[in-house]
């Protein structure tokens, strides 16, 4: 069981296998990681009219250099555009150097619950292949604060994918931290 309020409920699991000719509105995402923390990337298609994002391929390992890292970027999404953590420039450097088209994201003030929110208004639709991504957004939640009461403020564990699927949707996300450029943290 998740202690806590679950943050997403707005997902669903569906065999997507025979829709891949139909995805062409690509987002992806990367957070880095390397020993306890895995390399966390998320290939999607967004139906904007429907507001519904596909997620249909995930890549979740640990202990990958960067050359690996690159390589397996480019298997799982060609030369499509990834939006990285930004806090790693010099990974970001690194896959840039192996070809990949890699950018860091843009983090600002409030970037994490201005990102779960905007997630929250669109339908969420979970390949059955991804089951780390399934793991982690049925165990995503809030704090609580000592009387039981939840908190606005997501629990920062087993998000990887998460964090890489608000990356990969920044430049659709509209508000004032976005707006004004907010400030690499």
């Amino acid at each position: 069981g998740v202690l806590g309020d679950v943050i997403f409920k707005n997902w669903r699991v569906e065999d997507l296998t025979s829709m891949g000719d139909q995805f062409t509105n690509h987002r992806n995402g990367l957070d880095f990681g390397f020993s306890s923390d895995p390399a966390a990337l998320v290939a999607c298609h967004y139906n904007t009219s429907k507001k519904e994002i596909y997620i249909y391929k995930e890549l979740y390992e640990t202990g990958l250099t960067n050359d690996i890292l690159a390589a397996r970027v480019r298997e799982m999404i060609g030369d499509d555009r990834v939006v990285c953590d930004s806090s790693e420039p010099k990974s970001i450097q690194e896959l840039s150097n192996y070809q990949v088209r890699a950018a860091g994201a843009v983090k600002g003030k409030d970037s994490v619950n201005f990102g779960i929110d905007w997630l929250k208004q669109q339908t969420i639709i979970i390949d059955t292949h991804c089951i780390n991504f399934q793991n982690e957004i049925q165990q995503y939640h809030w704090k609580k604060d000592a009387g039981g009461n939840s908190l606005k403020i997501p629990v920062d564990k087993n998000n990887h994918l998460l964090d890489a699927l608000r990356y990969a949707f920044e430049g659709d996300m509209s508000g004032s931290w976005w707006m004004s450029g907010g400030s690499a943290t």
